[in-house]
């Protein structure tokens, strides 16, 4: 499954949508895609979602689509 991980680079500012930034990644359920988000980055992680057939699709449609691996 792919998820998009939504995040802030500060763990001090306030959390704004202004701020939100996100990445993408492969994982087997939600709860592993957040527990790797978290493992691999100092990001102040909001959520993680699921990716639906049409939504993947229609992101991956983005030039700047690309699925994060880590080491």
């Amino acid at each position: 499954m792919v998820y998009k991980v939504y995040y802030q680079e500060s763990m001090e500012r306030n959390p704004k949508r202004e701020y939100t930034q996100s990445f993408y990644l492969e994982a087997d359920n939600q709860a592993d895609a957040y527990a790797m988000a978290q493992k691999n980055t100092d990001y102040n992680i909001e959520t993680v979602e699921e990716l639906s057939d049409a939504a993947l699709v229609y992101e991956q449609a983005d030039p700047e689509f690309k699925l994060t691996t880590f080491n």
